[in-house]
């Protein structure tokens, strides 16, 4: 069976790399994850990977910090994990390229739109961090920019649910999973998946997200199949 996306822009939560230590990188948790991009890449699927920083720093609970400090150290944690995500693949015999929206040359190459999609095409994994470079934006805004900008198929947005509910499943037994919606239901109906900037991007720009759970990391592989394994969101008609 072929993958049925050519180029996939996934989102992965830095709360993610932490495993149960909730805080910092969990190697093994971390080995799972990339293990299962292998997979997709070794698919002939162009992988680009936008990590936020949550395992360590979360700006926006950071107390009275002026806000623009607060979400520059929040890119730097993602710098942080960019370049874990990076290590470990690449001790799996991927080809990575890490691409930061701050210049920080010494460690990586400062993100570059037309030599990223070069680096997809030659079946490098690309992983961009530090967010859009911008403060009073998510990671899930970077990860939606990052997919209209490389013109991917689809956003893979992993996260610790299992797909989009009209409520928090973890605090409300009778929470209903969406199957299918779109992005001006999540704005319309206030739903948590993803910022309201984020959705915006991804509506006026067509792009089609999926939304599954991590916690089960072969379902980035499963999810490039074409499996069912979380909720499709898009503004187009859904077959």
């Amino acid at each position: 069976m072929d993958p049925k996306y050519k180029r996939i822009l996934l989102k992965v939560s830095g709360e993610a790399l932490a495993g149960d230590k909730k805080t910092g990188l969990d190697y093994d948790v971390i080995t799972e994850i990339c293990k299962s991009i292998k997979k997709c890449a070794d698919e002939g699927v162009q992988v680009g990977v936008v990590v936020g920083g949550g395992n360590f720093w979360r700006g926006r609970s950071s107390g009275a910090m002026d806000r623009t400090r607060a979400d520059h150290i929040g890119m730097l944690a993602t710098a942080m994990n960019a370049l874990a995500l990076a290590d470990v693949l690449e001790s799996l015999g991927c080809i990575v390229r890490v691409q930061t929206a701050i210049t920080m040359q010494q460690v990586a190459e400062p993100y570059i739109r037309n030599k990223a999609v070069n680096h997809l095409q030659k079946g490098r994994i690309v992983i961009f961090g530090c967010g859009t470079g911008n403060p009073f934006f998510s990671t899930d805004t970077a990860a939606s920019l990052r997919a209209v900008e490389i013109q991917a198929d689809i956003f893979l947005k992993a996260t610790l649910v299992d797909g989009v509910y009209d409520k928090d499943p973890h605090k409300y037994a009778d929470a209903k999973k969406y199957d299918t919606l779109t992005f001006s239901q999540v704005l319309n109906d206030e739903l948590a998946v993803m910022d309201s900037t984020a959705a915006t991007l991804c509506r006026d720009n067509n792009m089609k997200m999926l939304v599954f759970d991590l916690s089960e990391p072969d379902n980035i592989y499963k999810a490039i199949m074409g499996e069912n394994v979380g909720t499709v969101v898009s503004e187009q008609q859904l077959t």
